[in-house]
């Protein structure tokens, strides 16, 4: 498939909100899904940059959000339906220099499918940590020397 990926708008917020909030209550099922909440995407991504994967027709897939002062990656969040369909690999080469730019990010080690995900994209395990929803691999990407 091909994808559309572009800089957010604030006309997407509401969606990317009822996304962020629709996948993680899917994926995580070892959280209680009333600890996510609606609001958790405004506060958790100020200051940040996100892009959004768009389907031809314009249906939003996915987006990815980057904190840029550390090139750390926060979010990669793609809906259900489109996930495994390229939309992830999509909004990753869409970072600013991509793949010539190290990033880095945390990926729950309970999230098989998202770890995978991005050992298939050339991240590597970097570190490990515990955050409110269990234990995470902190993994980075570094560019071929």
């Amino acid at each position: 498939m091909h994808w559309v990926v572009r800089l957010a708008n604030a006309s997407d917020r509401e969606h990317l909100a009822d996304l962020y909030l629709a996948v993680r209550r899917q994926t995580f099922s070892w959280v209680d899904p009333l600890t996510f909440r609606h609001g958790d995407f405004f506060s958790q991504t100020q200051g940040e940059i996100i892009w959004v994967a768009e389907t031809p027709a314009g249906e939003v897939a996915g987006f990815i959000s980057l904190w840029p002062p550390d090139d750390f990656i926060h979010m990669l969040y793609v809906a259900g339906p489109w996930q495994s369909r390229g939309a992830g690999g999509a909004l990753l080469r869409a970072l600013p220099d991509w793949p010539h730019q190290k990033y880095r990010l945390k990926c729950l080690v309970q999230n098989t499918r998202a770890k995978v995900f991005y050992l298939a994209n050339g991240f590597v395990v970097t570190g490990n940590g515990k955050s409110a929803e269990g234990m995470y691999d902190e993994m980075s990407f570094f560019p071929a020397g």
